[in-house]
């Protein structure tokens, strides 16, 4: 298993609180997918939850070494969990081509980490390929 990228990133609850209280149809469209709205929109403290996958796809977009540009875009991230809650990324379009085109078509891994504590929230993605 070799290394592809790693990234990390913080966020400031407050400021993903501020961004959605503005104007919260247009924020939560452009950044995050249908799944990820119902999944935060269900949660008591659904701030903390949208805050964390921002700060996952910021943090993936670092470990692909390109930031949220050249035709990497929000959407094409998705942060899921599993049965048990443990979360993961669902790569798709651009962002997958992507990767995928990186690492020659290699099978790949995503690993990723998830935190808030008031107020702020944090998220570390690795990615390895074979």
């Amino acid at each position: 298993m070799k290394v592809f990228g790693l990234g990390n990133d913080i966020v400031n609850i407050k400021r993903i609180k501020n961004s959605i209280s503005l104007n919260k149809k247009r924020f939560i469209n452009k950044i995050f997918t249908k799944n990820e709205i119902i999944y935060c929109n269900s949660k008591k403290y659904f701030y903390n939850y949208f805050a964390k996958r921002f700060a996952a796809k910021e943090a993936l977009s670092k470990a692909l070494g390109t930031g949220i540009t050249k035709g990497i875009n929000f959407k094409d991230i998705e942060v899921r969990n599993n049965t048990k809650g443990k979360p993961f990324i669902i790569l798709r379009g651009n962002t997958k081509k992507f990767l995928q085109k990186k690492i020659k078509n290699k099978e790949y891994k995503i690993y990723l980490t998830l935190s808030d504590d008031s107020p702020w929230a944090c998220a570390t993605v690795l990615i390895t390929y074979n």
